[in-house]
This record gives structure tokens, sequence and C-alpha cells, in this order.
């Protein structure tokens, strides 16, 4: 039996995942949670084989959740759901070790099917997303600096972006003075708004 947590924040898309997935013989719905500072709790809990993870889930987002959630537990795999197919978020979300990554407008069968991959340590990836990875190769700043970069643009500060991604203030500083740099930016500022353009976060 495959063991699934849905990490989703609108209820009604939620249920319908856990009716659908219900329905499958071979995978189990353990637990569902509604924000992404909530699962970590709930993972070490339940212990999941896949964790399927909406990409812009509030609370922290689900290029992080996969980022925090292979260090704390590296066993468990994480499937990336994301509304559009945006330059820059298959890239972010292989670097972060998700082992896989669809767009929502899939099918129930292919979810599934996705699921049982995962499960058995492969790895899974969107047609249309990867297409358009590819056409928009050669982001300029790192995964982990688009990280941080992702969190000051949701607001938080230096302390707390450290905090949130169990680094210190002097290292959450450098990743933004070097986004900044490497973006061609004035400032933080317009370092986001030049990242939120690309479709980098």
């Amino acid at each position: 039996m495959i063991r699934v947590i849905i990490v989703e924040d609108m209820p009604l898309l939620r249920s319908a995942l856990v009716a659908l997935l219900s329905l499958e013989a071979d995978i189990e719905v353990v637990a569902e949670v509604g924000r992404g500072d909530d699962l970590i709790s709930s993972a070490v809990a339940f212990e999941p084989d896949v964790i399927i993870i909406d990409i812009d889930i509030p609370g922290m987002d689900g290029l992080m959740l996969a980022s925090v959630l292979h260090q704390r537990l590296p066993q468990c795999r994480s499937l990336i759901l994301a509304g559009l197919s945006r330059p820059g978020e298959l890239r972010r979300a292989l670097e972060a070790h998700a082992s896989g990554f669809l767009l929502k407008e899939t099918s129930a069968s292919r979810l599934a099917d996705t699921i049982r991959c995962i499960a058995q340590g492969e790895r899974v990836i969107d047609s249309d997303a990867a297409a358009e990875a590819i056409r928009s190769a050669g982001i300029p700043v790192t995964a982990r600096e688009l990280l941080v970069l992702r969190c000051a643009a949701e607001g938080a500060t230096v302390t707390e972006i450290a905090a949130r991604l169990f680094l210190s203030a002097g290292t959450v500083r450098n990743y933004l003075s070097a986004s900044i740099r490497k973006s061609g930016a004035r400032n933080r500022i317009d370092a986001i708004r030049i990242a939120r353009e690309a479709g980098w976060i």
C-alpha cells in the first residue's frame, strides 16, 4: 500500500483528490494538510511514501517544502502539482529534489500512475512543463538564491528567512545580494520584480 499525504489549500480540490485516490486499491491517503507549515509534523507522524504538494500552498510554498522534506525526511518522495507551467518552476522543483512535477490539468489515472512510479523511485515530469523549461533555460540565479528571494517576495525579514530555511542571517544577506547582482537589479524590490516577470519565483 502506498501511503500518501495531500498538501492543498483549496478544500474542494483537496477533497476531490482524496476521493479520487481512495478509489485506487493500492493507494491510501493517510493525511491531508491545508498549509505548508503544517506538513512536516504530519509527515513525521504518518511516514508517507509520497507527498502531493500544491506549488502555491500558503505558509511555505511547495518548492520550499520539497527542499525541506528532502533534508528532514529523505525517504519520503514529493510530487509537485502546478496550476500553470511557468518558466523556471520545473528547474526549481528538480533542484529541490522533487520526484515528480505535474500540471493540475492532468487526469486522475495519470496522477495515480505517477504516484506509483514515484513510490518505486522513478522521476516523473509533465512533458509540457519539460518543454517549457527547455525553452526558458539560462536562469542566472541559483536555486538557493531564488528560494531566499521568494521568501523576501512574501514579505519575510532576513531573520525570518534564516529561521525558515535553517540558514544564518549573514548567508541570507549574501544570497539576496547575489540575486540582485546576477539579475541586474538595482535593489531587492527590483530583483523580485525581475524574477516574477521571468517566472523564476
